[in-house]
């Protein structure tokens, strides 16, 4: 399946379903969730320091290992104030684990990875600088595969993303969210909502021709 649709008609439709699935698993589920507003010097020093490595191929990365070099940095220095961060997605396991998920619902090119990294290790940053001692998990969430019924090309993004541990594509996302199946289960219901509303959604996108 391939949802059609722009960018933001996309998210409308996958924040609420992703928040109200997760809620049915998880303890806490919120879409547009404010990670925070205060960041250390330190942290957005070392993240930069992350970056670099990344970019310039030093390293390969390891958000298990980023997360804890920002977690020794997250109270040291200046504070800084930043505008309200958000994310797409908060969900939190039965054990206090924090995940937060950046919804992306076109196909990202190769370039924008990167600033998609730095995301994930500021919300990480931000998150801890208020609970210092929290496990936390940061991703990359794309509900559907673009290059369906082919796999998806994660191989793109492997200098820059932990594949394992940032990236979340199409199943991998929902049935995390729902448990095993639950993205099967959404297919099916997405289609017969399709089907049902085509003459609606038809008659919406014609405004534009």
């Amino acid at each position: 399946m391939r949802p059609k649709g722009d960018t933001t008609f996309g998210t409308s439709i996958f924040e609420p379903v992703a928040e109200t699935l997760a809620s049915l698993r998880f303890p806490v589920a919120q879409k547009q969730f404010v990670v925070g507003d205060t960041i250390s010097e330190q942290a957005q020093i070392e993240i930069q320091h992350i970056m670099n490595e990344l970019t310039t191929g030093r390293k390969n990365p390891n958000k298990i290992e980023e997360i804890e070099k920002i977690r020794k940095v997250v109270t040291s220095g200046r504070v800084n104030k930043l505008k309200t961060v958000k994310a797409d997605l908060f969900v939190m396991s039965n054990d206090g684990t924090v995940h937060l998920f950046d919804l992306k619902t076109v196909k990202p090119n190769i370039g924008q990875f990167k600033d998609f990294k730095r995301t994930l290790l500021e919300w990480v940053a931000i998150y801890l600088s208020k609970h210092p001692d929290a496990n936390i998990d940061s991703y990359i969430a794309i509900p559907y595969n673009p290059y369906e019924p082919e796999p998806y090309e994660r191989w793109t993004l492997k200098g820059m993303l932990d594949l394992d541990n940032e990236l979340k594509v199409a199943d991998e996302f929902w049935d995390f969210l729902g448990g095993e199946g639950a993205y099967s289960e959404l297919l099916a219901c997405f289609e017969r909502v399709g089907i049902e509303l085509r003459p609606e959604i038809d008659e919406y996108f014609s405004k534009f021709n």
